[in-house]
């Protein structure tokens, strides 16, 4: 089984591949679990096949089913493993719950009015993955999980950034709406992928506020974490090398999507893993 969910996270192509890789084997079955289950529950809200009834259909009867499996009644092995890791390293489960929630406001929410908003959505989609994950790598400072909030929020950011056009084209615009008109870019101009003067100091705004959350990241990780926390590291350096991609393009997401090489990221994970677990 562990063999599968090891699987969902090769399959998805996933940048977090690379900092579960050297993890001790209790740790990364762990993870690989858990990360399935995010996985999983993403994956009901974006199947392009179903419809919005559907999905809420589904991700109801999955947040109903993970109840279960809290109560070791699920008819789901994954929800079942995902209790028993739960109960293994003391995962809070509101992370899980406040991950469906998120998963659901996708189903509900296309556009963000201001970035308060869409703060509450990144929380809930990227940071209560970093709250599941910290618990499974361990920590000694409670400043481990501030870490994790704004690590999470900051990648999310880049996340959509980086995913601009692809989310245009299923009908999602995550750069707030306050963002835009102060920018004098407007949907229309979005959803045709217009790329001028507006469009550039929009994302330039934008990539600052990432740039802001990834320094709160690293303000609010403590030394002590060090050697603990190096996957968490590892993708920071790695995302945060995806934002400045963004910049080098100029902004230009629409031509095509930034990404890092893998020999780039294995670069990353062994020189971030020396420097923090080695060192």
């Amino acid at each position: 089984m562990q063999n599968q969910h090891i699987e969902i996270t090769r399959n998805s192509k996933t940048n977090f591949l690379y900092s579960f890789a050297l993890l001790p084997k209790d740790k990364f079955d762990a993870i690989n679990t858990v990360y399935a289950f995010c996985r999983q529950t993403d994956d009901i809200v974006d199947n392009e096949t179903d419809s919005t009834d559907i999905k809420f259909k589904k991700i109801r009867h999955w947040r109903n089913e993970f109840e279960m499996a809290l109560k070791d009644t699920s008819n789901y092995t994954l929800l079942n493993q995902v209790t028993k890791i739960i109960k293994t390293f003391n995962i809070p489960v509101e992370p899980f719950f406040e991950l469906i929630k998120g998963m659901e406001s996708d189903l509900q929410i296309s556009r963000y009015k201001d970035f308060n908003t869409l703060y509450q959505y990144c929380f809930r989609a990227a940071a209560t993955v970093g709250l599941m994950c910290i618990e499974i790598f361990g920590y000694k400072t409670e400043n481990a999980k501030q870490y994790a909030v704004n690590l999470g929020i900051a990648m999310q950011l880049t996340n959509i950034l980086r995913d601009i056009k692809f989310d245009a084209l299923n009908g999602r615009i995550y750069i707030p709406q306050e963002d835009m008109e102060k920018f004098n870019y407007t949907e229309d101009d979005l959803l045709n992928f217009k790329y001028n003067e507006s469009f550039v100091e929009l994302m330039k705004f934008q990539c600052k506020r990432a740039r802001e959350y990834f320094e709160k990241a690293n303000d609010s990780f403590s030394n002590e974490d060090r050697k603990l926390l190096f996957p968490a590291r590892i993708m920071q350096k790695i995302y945060f090398n995806i934002l400045e991609k963004i910049e080098k393009m100029n902004y230009n997401v629409f031509q095509k999507k930034a990404k890092i090489s893998k020999f780039k990221k294995l670069y990353f994970t062994f020189g971030v893993y020396v420097k923090y677990k080695l060192a």
